[in-house]
């Protein structure tokens, strides 16, 4: 096929979405004309589907953003040739009830995921059951941390395992930067491997002298192609090009694991960033500690993933090497558009970029994830249609939508059960000032430290189930500095948020 003959493909098809091709307006869509015959859906040829996903990616991380430390160009060029969103969230701020969440449009409690121990069930049909009945072919390459040996409904999978096998003898280079069992990081992928014999690496690794589940930080000892992310990398754009060209549109899901711990990047990208020059959250130190809830202080006061945080000399170092990560999946994700691009793949390709969480990096003394702050639960997400004009939107979204949405945008059925709901308006116009409804999420369901959130227009309002309730105006307060919910002034609208809340999800007592 020559270009002429692409470019009139893909504005036929694209004109549906009201896009523009190659910089051309599309003409009307086939269905509008009534001289010629309606094509049928079937027949109708299908943009591809690239999403690169990170995990635990802060939104406000990236050159585009503004930050001047991140090291990003690939994100970057990425998103100034998207619809970036400025106010998506996570669904669950940890990463298996999240990621269940983005492949099926579930929220956490229609699901049995709650926690990283637990898998969903195969009745759930996930965002590749929907477009393989529409005829693409689907692929996950990289992290999902589906907890059990379940493929969800995708054709070509390679996930963690795959990966230690392709170490092979050097995959205690890596047991040694995990440190002990964690299916987050990919060692175990599947906890209950190791249940009944226990941890195989109990004894065998190097000590660090952490004091809490993950390192500060290092220099990797693994070389730079033998990282996780560099494989995923490698290994999608072997796909791209064996599978691609095929009659058959994909549906291509490529999830990296940096710049989640272990914060240990390849030496080239963690030399970029030196820690005294690392600058800690202008909230740092500065929380009000008298009106958060108990495991919010707890947090703050102890940091028990990483203790060590405490120290600003060590958070500094946390943020350099977090940066490092950064960097390196970045690099990795420009390989993969590189390939996008270098196949031609790219003029019919829709590409996301998203994460399953955020980041908290020291915000308000915080690190990690689990909290419902900006940090925490917001999460980049960018949307690059074939043809269509780059902007900006700032309407608050949900990962939840996101599969429908790209549903929508090729065509491709979704039968319920979904909680999610299409914002593909939202991407053809993002202009546009159509409202969505409030932004739901919530933690550790069935736990004693069980909390919901509930985000519309600027107020943010997290109800505890065992503690204070929480209430942010983003418009006025955006680095959450100031809980108005105990205010007499703000009694209404916490009453009011918190019906709306109820009515989304009855809170469970833990």
């Amino acid at each position: 096929m020559n270009r002429r003959q692409f470019l009139s493909v893909a504005a036929t098809t694209l004109g549906a979405f009201g896009v523009k091709v190659d910089g051309y307006p599309a003409p009307i869509a086939a269905s509008t004309r009534t001289a010629e015959p309606e094509t049928p859906m079937a027949q109708m040829p299908r943009p591809n589907v690239l999403v690169l996903m990170s995990d635990q990616h802060k939104r406000s991380c990236m050159g585009v953003c503004g930050d001047s430390v991140a090291i990003t160009p690939n994100l970057d060029n990425l998103a100034r040739k998207s619809i970036r969103f400025t106010n998506a969230y996570c669904t669950n701020p940890i990463c298996a009830p999240s990621r269940a969440s983005i492949m099926t449009g579930l929220y956490t409690h229609h699901l049995e995921t709650r926690g990283n121990s637990k898998a969903f069930s195969p009745k759930h049909k996930t965002i590749a059951d929907r477009f393989n009945s529409a005829g693409y072919l689907t692929a996950l390459i990289g992290k999902m941390h589906f907890v059990d040996a379940q493929t969800h409904g995708f054709n070509y999978q390679l996930e963690f395992n795959d990966w230690l096998q392709y170490l092979g003898p050097k995959v205690n280079l890596y047991a040694d930067e995990v440190g002990r069992p964690n299916s987050g990081a990919g060692l175990p992928q599947i906890d209950s491997l190791w249940q009944i014999e226990g941890d195989p690496w109990k004894g065998l690794r190097k000590p660090d002298n952490r004091l809490g589940r993950a390192a500060v930080g290092r220099i990797s000892e693994l070389e730079e192609e033998d990282h996780f992310d560099n494989f995923v990398a490698r290994e999608s754009v072997r796909f791209l090009e064996e599978y691609a060209r095929s009659n058959e549109p994909f549906l291509l899901i490529s999830s990296f694991l940096k710049p989640h711990a272990p914060f240990m990047p390849a030496k080239r990208f963690a030399d970029m960033f030196q820690p005294e020059q690392m600058k800690l959250s202008s909230t740092w130190g500065k929380a009000d500690m008298n009106h958060l809830p108990k495991e919010v202080r707890h947090y703050i006061e102890d940091c028990p993933v990483t203790p060590e945080l405490k120290d600003p000399a060590e958070a500094r170092k946390r943020m350099a090497y977090y940066y490092g990560n950064l960097a390196q999946m970045d690099d990795c994700a420009g390989q993969v558009l590189h390939a996008l691009r270098r196949l031609g793949l790219d003029r019919n390709t829709i590409i996301v970029y998203t994460a399953d969480h955020g980041e908290m990096l020291g915000d308000l003394g915080l690190w990690d994830k689990f909290q419902f702050y900006e940090g925490s639960c917001g999460v980049p997400l960018t949307i690059c249609m074939p043809g269509s004009a780059p902007s900006l939107c700032d309407t608050p979204l949900s990962l939840i939508s996101l599969s429908a949405t790209l549903a929508d945008l090729c065509n491709v059925p979704f039968p319920g059960p979904s909680d999610g709901k299409s914002f593909a308006d939202l991407v053809r116009q993002p202009r546009s000032k159509k409202n969505y409804g409030p932004v739901f999420a919530e933690y550790s369901l069935g736990n004693h430290n069980a909390k919901y959130m509930v985000r519309e227009r600027d107020y943010k309002y997290t109800y505890w189930v065992h503690d204070i309730d929480e209430l942010y105006d983003l418009g006025s307060d955006p680095e959450e500095m100031r809980n108005l919910a105990g205010q007499p002034e703000h009694l209404h609208t916490v009453k009011r948020l918190r019906k709306e809340l109820f009515a989304w999800h009855q809170p469970t007592e833990g």
